[in-house]
């Protein structure tokens, strides 16, 4: 049997409650019902986003920037109110807002590193 595509996806964070703040203060994102202890799994659709504890024998403190090479983007319907937040916050912008074939766009760095990209075209 094939595989149909993403269902689920998560990251690990080294404090649980401080990125699900941010995650909560900046982008919006609120809290399923659903979910482990060991984690945070937002009501997002249509596929669920979770930060989580790190994994046994994972130490992200030992990592420059957490998943080099992978790109995780998420929609949101204000990116540059959003990006407005980010960098009048004090956080890192790693590609400043543009406008190209997915909207508005742009790209910054969350509390463990991970570059995360908004867009706004659905």
């Amino acid at each position: 049997m094939p595989v149909t595509g993403p269902d689920f996806i998560s990251i690990q964070v080294r404090d649980l409650s401080a990125s699900q703040a941010f995650y909560e203060d900046y982008l919006g994102l609120r809290r399923s019902p659903a979910g482990p202890p060991h984690a945070v799994v937002f009501d997002t659709h249509p596929i669920a986003f979770a930060l989580r504890d790190p994994a046994p024998g994972t130490d992200l403190g030992a990592l420059a920037q957490p998943s080099v090479g992978t790109a995780l983007w998420l929609h949101a319907t204000d990116v540059q109110a959003i990006h407005d937040a980010l960098a009048g916050g004090g956080h890192r912008i790693v590609a400043a807002p543009t406008d190209g074939p997915f909207g508005r766009t742009f790209t910054f760095a969350d509390p463990d590193g991970y570059h995360i990209t908004l867009h706004d075209r659905a």
